[in-house]
């Protein structure tokens, strides 16, 4: 799919025309190993077959990420990876397939609301995580992504109870990311039997597709999170170590990210 903007629909497009199991979205640190590379990382996702991309912006208290992630999140910090960085790298992969942003609410409210979701939709940038928006804070936050064209995407847990489920499912745009296990992003050597109940449940709430993500690492977890029910995986701490290797091995780390998403993407392949 090429062509940027679109926001809430281009997303929908993503899910409905991948062709395989599930819709394949990696995950990648703007700005890491620095803002030129992310941006080849990134191009390298669409390239290898990749249907959406989730796109991060280097945080100093990133809450919900593990240590690989809030490595990463700390050397774009430190090689000076900034809010408007990131942004357009957003904006130039927007036109090859839609972009999530995932960004923390402080640098959010920080650059004002509106300035800077309007700052996404000027860019074609499809969507926006906040994994630190709380439910009851959330409607100013969906009505400016609304009124701009951007999917404000909800995130909700294997223990979010149900009544909290239907509220968060009301206002989902784009797509529902629904956390695997509980605790912070990384890489997992299994699953417990229980993903098929958490995915089902969020679904029964949920106009939108549903997408799992939180430690799917290899070609067989993305396989089995299909199998249970996703509409879309998931997958950044893997993707983020690659690169990171790939620098220390003094490779490309855009080529070894790349062949990394393709072996994600046969995974998945009907």
């Amino acid at each position: 799919m090429t062509g940027g903007g679109g926001g809430p629909a281009y997303i929908a497009a993503a899910f409905a025309g991948h062709g395989r199991r599930a819709a394949l979205m990696p995950y990648l640190m703007g700005g890491f190993p620095d803002v030129g590379a992310s941006r080849a990382i990134g191009e390298a996702c669409a390239e290898a077959g990749a249907d959406l991309v989730e796109l991060g912006v280097p945080y100093s208290d990133p809450l919900a990420d593990g240590p690989v992630i809030h490595a990463a999140g700390s050397a774009a910090l430190r090689a000076g990876a900034r809010l408007d960085d990131v942004l357009d790298v957003g904006g130039a992969l927007s036109e090859q397939l839609p972009v999530v942003l995932m960004c923390y609410a402080n640098l959010v409210y920080a650059r004002g609301l509106e300035r800077f979701v309007d700052g996404l939709a000027a860019r074609g940038i499809a969507g926006l995580i906040v994994p630190d928006l709380p439910l009851e804070e959330a409607p100013a936050a969906l009505d400016a992504c609304d009124a701009a064209g951007v999917a404000l995407v909800p995130l909700v847990a294997p223990n979010t109870p149900d009544d909290r489920l239907a509220a968060i499912g009301e206002h989902a745009r784009g797509f529902v990311y629904t956390v695997a296990v509980t605790g912070t992003t990384g890489e997992r050597r299994a699953f417990g039997d229980g993903l098929a109940g958490v995915l089902e449940r969020t679904r029964r709430h949920a106009s939108v597709p549903v997408a799992l993500g939180f430690g799917i690492s290899t070609p067989e977890h993305a396989r089995a999170a299909a199998a249970a029910g996703a509409d879309g995986v998931i997958v950044g701490s893997r993707l983020v170590r690659e690169a990171g290797e790939a620098v220390d091995r003094g490779d490309d780390p855009a080529a070894a990210v790349g062949a990394v998403v393709e072996a994600l993407g046969a995974g998945l392949a009907a």
